[in-house]
C-alpha cells in the first residue's frame, strides 16, 4: 500500500517554494576566483578535492582546487573537449576520461604536474565507418570503464577493464627516466592498450524466430523476443519511420557491487561484479556478470545472468550507494524500486498520471521524519523523482510497510522557471540546489517548503548557458564551482565577451547555511551491508528478515480474519433482529 502526500496542502509556503522570489530572500553574491579557458564546456573534480580539470575548445587543463593556479594542461588545436571525468587512481595520480566534440573518447594520467595521453578509445581508422561515443565513465578507482558507442545505424556498449597496474607500474618507469640527469632526450613511451572485456548489443530478434516456436521454451529468450518486438513497435510509432531509417538505440548502464554473501567476492569491496544495462524502447532491465567473462571471448554475444521484468517502458533510472538498489522509473509515471538482494521489487509507486518522467536520485543523507508505521528495523529508502514539467517527488519506501509520495514542488506557470539543475548535497540534507532556465540558482528547503537565499555572481556576470551549465560541486570541501559570462547587453567588445570567469561558492563560510552543514557519514545502508560480510552471518539476516516479514503477514491475515468474522456476527444478529 502507498501514501501520497501533497505538499501543497500549506498554500503559502508551496507558493514560496516554488516561485522563491515572491517572498523576502537573502542573496548571496559568489566570489570570482580566476580566468576561464576560451569556452570552457565541462568542469571536473577529483573525490579528494584536490583538483579540477577544465575541458575547452582547445583540450584539457588541470588546476588547483585551492589555489586555482593551473598545473598541468593538454592542448591540441580544434579539439574541443565537451565532457570529463577525473578519478583517483593512487596518492596524486588520477585517471581522467574525457569525449570530444567529434564523439572521440580518450583516457589521460596525471601525475606530478604532467598530463600523458593513454589511449583513444574509439580512434577513427575508416571514415566511413566513423563510431561516435555518446558516453564515457570510469568506475571502481578507475578499474573499469563503459563507453556507448553507435556507428552507421548501430549501437552497443563496450565495457573495460583498464589495466590500472600496468599502468602505474608504467607511470613509475617514465618518471625514473625523466629524472635521470644521463637522458636528455624526451621519454616517448607506449602505453598499454585498453582491451574489451565484454560488448553488449541491444536484444535482437533472430530472422526466422517469433515469439512462439522454439524460444517461448527458454524463458529468458522468450522475454527478450518479446520486449524486441515491443520495443521496435514503439520506437517505428515516435519516429514514424521504417526500419531502414531508424535512429540507434541509446543505453544506460550502472555498475553494480556485490550484494550477493555467496559470490565469493567481498561485500566491502568497491569493485563491480556486473553491469545493468537497458536500452530505449525498451521494458527490460538486464544484467550481466563481469566475473565470468573472459577478454578473450568479447566478441561473442554475451547473454544476460538476470532479467528485470516491467509493466511498462523505462524512461530513467537510478542506482542507490551501495546499488543494492535500483530505481526504474516506467511510462506512464509508475516507478519501480528493485532489491537485487531479494530479487524481488522494494516497492512500486504510482505518481499522477500527467507526471512524465524525466530523472530520478537516491538520497543517502536525508532527515528521518516520524512515520506511524515504521519499525527500528525497517529499511529506508528515499527517492527524488523530477518530471518534464518541473515537478519534484519524494518518495519514501520502507521495507514490511506503507510507503510514502510527497509532493515537494508543483508545475511552475512559465516555462522560463522550469528546472535545468536539480541537485541533493550531502553535506545539506533536505536541502536541494536547483538552477533555473531563467538563470536563477537558489538552495530550497524542501522540508519547511521554503526558499533558504539566492546564489548570483557579481554584476555584470551572469550563469553561462541556463539551459545547461557548466558546474561541479564538490562535496569533500563543500564547495560549488560555475562558469560565469559577461552579460550580452551589447556594452563589452567580442574579446571581452569570450572571456569567462570561474566562481566558487563555499557552503561553510556563508553563515545563513553553515548552521545547517552536518558531516557526511557512509551511507547507512552501505554500512548495514559492509556489517554482515560472511556468508553466515548475511544468511542469518536474510532469515532474520523472512522471519519477520512472514510474522507480519500472518499477523495482518489474522486481524482480517477477527475483522471478517465480526461483520459476519454483526450481519446474523441483524438477520435475527428481522
Amino acid at each position: 500500500m502507498q501514501f501520497y502526500r501533497s505538499a501543497g496542502q500549506k498554500g503559502g509556503e508551496m507558493a514560496a517554494a516554488c516561485n522563491p522570489e515572491e517572498c523576502t530572500v537573502p542573496t548571496v553574491e559568489l566570489e570570482s576566483v580566476t580566468q576561464s579557458p576560451e569556452s570552457t564546456n565541462c568542469i571536473a573534480c577529483t573525490e579528494d578535492g584536490r583538483y579540477l580539470s577544465l575541458g575547452h575548445c582547445r583540450g584539457l587543463s588541470v588546476w588547483c582546487a585551492s589555489s586555482f593556479v593551473r598545473v598541468a594542461e593538454w592542448l591540441q588545436d580544434q579539439l574541443e573537449i565537451t565532457f570529463l571525468q577525473m578519478t583517483r587512481m593512487a596518492k596524486m595520480t588520477y585517471l581522467l576520461g574525457s569525449v570530444d566534440d567529434m564523439g572521440v573518447a580518450r583516457l589521460f594520467i596525471f601525475h606530478c604536474d604532467d598530463i600523458h595521453l593513454l589511449s583513444v578509445i574509439n580512434a577513427m581508422e575508416d571514415i566511413n565507418h566513423r563510431s561516435i561515443c555518446s558516453t564515457f565513465g570510469q568506475y571502481g578507482s578507475g578499474h573499469f570503464g563503459a563507453a556507448s558507442i553507435s556507428c552507421n545505424g548501430a549501437s552497443w556498449l563496450e565495457v573495460y577493464q583498464l589495466p590500472v597496474a600496468v599502468w602505474l607500474a608504467e607511470l613509475d618507469t617514465v618518471s625514473a627516466r625523466e629524472q635521470d640527469p644521463n637522458v636528455t632526450e624526451s621519454v616517448d613511451v607506449k602505453w598499454s592498450s585498453v582491451e574489451v572485456l565484454i560488448k553488449i548489443t541491444p536484444p535482437h530478434l533472430p530472422a526466422g524466430n517469433s515469439q512462439g516456436g522454439a524460444l517461448g521454451a527458454d524463458l529468458l529468450k522468450h522475454c527478450l523476443v518479446v520486449d524486441e518486438i515491443r520495443s521496435s513497435s514503439c520506437l517505428d510509432a515516435d519516429a514514424g519511420t521504417t526500419d531502414t531509417y531508424r535512429s540507434p538505440r541509446w543505453c544506460t548502464h550502472h555498475f553494480l557491487l556485490s550484494c550477493d554473501p555467496f559470490s565469493g567476492q567481498p561485500l566491502q569491496s568497491e569493485l563491480p561484479v556486473a553491469v545493468a544495462v537497458w536500452w530505449s524502447g525498451s521494458h527490460n532491465l538486464l544484467q550481466y556478470s563481469l566475473q565470468k567473462v573472459s577478454i578473450k571471448k568479447a566478441e561473442a554475444a554475451p547473454t544476460p545472468d538476470s532479467l528485470w521484468p516491467n509493466a511498462n517502458r523505462i524512461i530513467c533510472s537510478a542506482v542507490s550507494r551501495c546499488t543494492r538498489y535500483i530505481a526504474l522509473g516506467l511510462d506512464d509515471a509508475l516507478v519501480c524500486v528493485w532489491d537485487r538482494k531479494t530479487g524481488a521489487p522494494l516497492s512500486i509507486i504510482s505518481l499522477p498520471k500527467y507526471s512524465s518522467l524525466l530523472r530520478m536520485e537516491y538520497l543517502d543523507c536525508w532527515p528521518e521524519l516520524p512515520h506511524p508505521s515504521q519499525t527500528p528495523a525497517a529499511e529506508l529508502v528515499h527517492l527524488l523523482v523530477m518530471s518534464k514539467c518541473g515537478e519534484l517527488y519524494m518518495i519514501r519506501a520502507v521495507r514490511g510497510t506503507h510507503t510514502c509520495t510527497t509532493q515537494l514542488s508543483e508545475r511552475p506557470n512559465d516555462s522560463r522557471d522550469l528546472p535545468s539543475v536539480t541537485i541533493s548535497m550531502p553535506f545539506l540534507p533536505g536541502i536541494l540546489l536547483i538552477i533555473q532556465r531563467n538563470g536563477k540558482m537558489f538552495l530550497q528547503d524542501v522540508i519547511n517548503k521554503t526558499a533558504v537565499c539566492f546564489l548570483t555572481p557579481p554584476t555584470p556576470y551572469q550563469f553561462s548557458s541556463a539551459c545547461n551549465p557548466v558546474f561541479v560541486l564538490d562535496p569533500q570541501h563543500q564547495a560549488l564551482f560555475i562558469r560565469g559570462d559577461l552579460e550580452t547587453n551589447g556594452s563589452h567588445s567580442l574579446k571581452e565577451a569570450i572571456q569567462s570567469r570561474l566562481f566558487v561558492f563555499r557552503f561553510g563560510q556563508c553563515c545563513i547555511i553553515k548552521q545547517r552543514i552536518v558531516s557526511h557519514p557512509a551511507s547507512s545502508q552501505r554500512q548495514k551491508a559492509e556489517s554482515h560480510g560472511t556468508p553466515e552471518e548475511a544468511c542469518s539476516l536474510y532469515l532474520q528478515q523472512r522471519n519477520k516479514a512472514l510474522e507480519q503477514t500472518f499477523e495482518r491475515l489474522h486481524k482480517t480474519a477477527q475483522m471478517i468474522e465480526q461483520r459476519q456476527q454483526n450481519y446474523n444478529k441483524q438477520r435475527k433482529k428481522k
